[in-house]
C-alpha cells in the first residue's frame, strides 16, 4: 500500500465509522472505485481494517474516559445509575458478539463486491429517514431509562453493522430512537457500545497480521489506526454536539448521502466502471 492509500483509508475510516454512513461499506467501495484490487485481494485487507476500527475505538475511550470511569468504578461504588447503563452496555454486546463469531466468514465473503456494499447503503439511507420518523413519534428517555429487553434489541440490530453498507451508529441509533431516546441520548449509548464490540473484533483479527510475517502491513496499520483515531475523535466531538443541537430530522442529511453514494456506485458497479 502507497502512503497516499493509507491516508485515504485512515481519514474515511476516521469519519465513517461514527457518521451513520457505513465504515465497512466505504472500505468496500474505495478499492473498487480507485481500482485498488490489490488491497481488497489481500488476505490482510480485513484485519489491517480492523486496525483502523481500533483506532477509533481508542479515540472513543478518550472522548469518554469519564463516562467509562464511572461506568467501571460502579462496580465497587454506589453508583445506581452508572451500574445501570454498564449492564445495558454488557446486554447489548453479547447478540452482536454471538452473531458475529458465527457468522463472520459469511460476511467476510462480501468484502469484494462493491454492488451489494452500494445497495446496502441505499437500504442504510432509508434507515435513517425510518429513525427521524420514530424519533417524532416518542417521548424522549435517557439511557438508564430503557429496559435490559430493549438494551438487548439493540445490541442485536448492531449485528447488522457486519453487512458492509449497513452503519453501525446508524442502525444502532435507529433502535435507541425506537426506544425513545433522543438524538443525543441514542448517540451516547451508540458511542459507549462501540468501544467493546471494535476491541472484540480487534482482539480476533490482529493476530491474522501477526501470524502473517507481515512487518509492513501491521506498521501499516498502526499509522492508520493512529490517524483513523484523531480523526474519528474530532468526529465523535462533531456529532455530539450537532446531535445536541438537533432534535428535529437530524439524520437526514446522511439519508440522502447514503442513498446518493450508494446509487452512483451500484450504477458505476453495474456496468464495471471505475475511476
Amino acid at each position: 500500500m502507497h502512503a497516499s492509500q493509507i491516508y485515504i483509508y485512515a481519514l474515511v475510516q476516521g469519519i465513517t465509522e461514527l457518521f451513520p454512513i457505513s465504515s465497512v461499506g466505504h472500505a468496500v467501495i474505495l478499492p473498487y472505485l480507485f481500482h485498488w484490487t490489490h488491497i481488497s485481494g489481500s488476505k490482510v485487507f480485513l484485519p489491517f481494517i480492523v486496525m483502523l476500527h481500533l483506532g477509533t475505538a481508542l479515540a472513543l475511550l478518550i472522548y469518554f474516559w469519564r463516562d467509562w470511569v464511572d461506568l467501571i468504578s460502579s462496580l465497587w461504588l454506589k453508583k445506581p445509575r452508572e451500574r445501570r447503563i454498564l449492564g445495558l452496555i454488557v446486554v447489548a454486546t453479547i447478540p452482536a458478539a454471538i452473531v458475529g463469531k458465527l457468522l463472520q466468514h459469511k460476511f467476510e465473503e462480501l468484502f469484494p463486491n462493491a454492488l451489494s456494499a452500494s445497495l446496502f447503503l441505499i437500504v442504510n439511507g432509508f434507515v435513517l429517514f425510518l429513525a427521524d420518523r420514530l424519533r417524532r413519534r416518542r417521548t424522549t428517555k435517557e439511557v438508564p431509562q430503557i429496559s435490559y429487553v430493549q438494551s438487548f434489541f439493540i445490541g442485536l440490530v448492531q449485528a447488522f453493522a457486519l453487512i458492509p453498507g449497513f452503519s453501525r451508529s446508524g442502525i444502532t441509533m435507529t433502535a435507541g430512537l425506537g426506544t425513545g431516546l433522543s438524538y443525543e441520548e441514542s448517540a451516547r449509548f451508540s458511542f459507549l457500545l462501540a468501544t467493546p464490540i471494535i476491541a472484540g473484533a480487534g482482539i480476533l483479527e490482529v493476530p491474522k497480521i501477526l501470524k502473517s510475517h507481515s512487518t509492513q502491513m501491521l506498521h501499516l496499520g498502526l499509522v492508520g489506526g493512529l490517524l483513523a483515531g484523531i480523526v474519528a475523535f474530532l468526529s465523535t466531538a462533531f456529532l455530539m454536539r450537532y446531535f445536541r443541537t438537533h432534535e428535529v430530522k437530524a439524520l437526514r442529511p446522511f439519508a440522502w448521502y447514503c442513498i446518493g453514494v450508494g446509487a452512483i456506485v451500484a450504477v458505476m458497479a453495474s456496468f464495471n466502471l471505475y475511476f
